[in-house]
């Protein structure tokens, strides 16, 4: 008896993509609820300035490293922590936005996946941001860090009672950590080549930028790992197709002989 894997559905190896102007729309409204949905806290000053203080005791108390190590590693020299405020300033939103186009040219069953992981995260970032609005090292003194944005440059910032862009009260969690760590973890799973870890890089070097310029704490890197995670746990990948082993038996050998006679017996003459 001999046997083979077979898959135990048909169908193609590759998913359809999702309509592509539906999936414009929804990245599109992803990122509007994004960036309207942080106006939702703006105005809560004094509670922000309250939590800060809270946050940087509870670190403290945690043990956790001091965030102006990190930053004065990058006042080493004006050209790299101007390299680290631009990449703040430009890398977060195209990074996320490119990775979802190749994933859904390229790997459109891990598209859907992701982007819905994205989606979880950012939404529970806003309740997040409106239960506990945060202001940002930068902003207090206690630290005894600077704005090295403001300093430096370039700014994504304007004075926070002006700024009707950003709502700069909404550190925690750090959307910024969370989307690039996302980032590597899609690349990772979707990609097949031994150099695929590399992607750990953005992760990496963007928790070093966001807290080296003071625009968060480390527990707002570590509240949004957490989001990430219990996201990744409920919304799973798509599985690849599943294969099992069909046996064929004596009556299957039988029917594959006679299909090949005519064959022998020509080949014979």
């Amino acid at each position: 008896m001999n046997a083979r894997t077979e898959p135990v559905e048909a169908g193609p190896d590759v998913p359809a993509r999702p309509p592509l102007v539906r999936e414009l729309l929804l990245v599109a409204g992803l990122f509007l609820v994004y960036k309207l949905g942080r106006q939702l806290v703006a105005g809560h000053t004094p509670e922000a300035f309250r939590n800060a203080h809270r946050v940087w005791d509870w670190e403290r108390a945690l043990r956790l490293p001091d965030e102006g190590t990190v930053q004065s590693l990058l006042l080493h020299g004006d050209a790299v922590v101007h390299t680290a405020n631009t990449y703040y300033a430009v890398v977060h939103f195209p990074a996320t936005a490119a990775l979802l186009v190749w994933l859904y040219l390229r790997r459109p069953g891990h598209y859907v996946w992701a982007r819905r992981v994205l989606a979880a995260v950012t939404g529970a970032a806003l309740v997040v941001h409106l239960l506990f609005p945060l202001a940002p090292p930068r902003m207090l003194g206690a630290t005894g860090l600077i704005d090295t944005a403001r300093v430096f440059g370039p700014s994504v910032y304007g004075p926070p009672h002006t700024d009707q862009v950003s709502n700069q009260f909404a550190a925690m969690p750090s959307l910024h950590f969370g989307w690039a760590l996302m980032l590597a973890v899609a690349l990772i799973v979707a990609t097949r080549s031994r150099w695929r870890w590399l992607w750990l890089l953005h992760p990496l070097v963007t928790l070093l930028v966001i807290v080296g310029t003071a625009n968060h704490y480390w527990l707002d890197v570590v509240v949004a790992a957490a989001l990430l995670g219990v996201a990744l746990a409920v919304v799973r990948p798509r599985r690849r197709p599943r294969y099992a082993v069909v046996r064929r038996g004596p009556e299957h050998r039988r029917r594959v002989t006679e299909r090949r006679r005519p064959e022998l017996v020509g080949a014979g003459r």
